[in-house]
């Protein structure tokens, strides 16, 4: 999540925010229209992003524990 002055800076239609244990378990979802109200399309698109972030975000920590890759 980013601060405050970062967010409000943001050139962004809507904000989600995820906690996830993986790409595939939710424990949060929290988001907003930030500038206007937001369809199932682009809440669906921001859950791909995230959902992708973590999976980049897992894979780093994997490497850098020196555990190999999920597959």
């Amino acid at each position: 999540d980013l601060c405050y002055a970062e967010d409000a800076d943001a050139d962004a239609d809507a904000d989600l925010n995820l906690v996830m244990t993986s790409p595939e378990e939710f424990l949060e979802l929290q988001g907003g229209g930030e500038k206007a109200s937001f369809g199932p399309s682009a809440l669906a698109r921001l859950v791909e992003l995230g959902q992708s972030g973590v999976r980049t975000i897992l894979a780093a920590q994997r490497e850098a524990l020196g555990l190999p890759p999920r597959s």
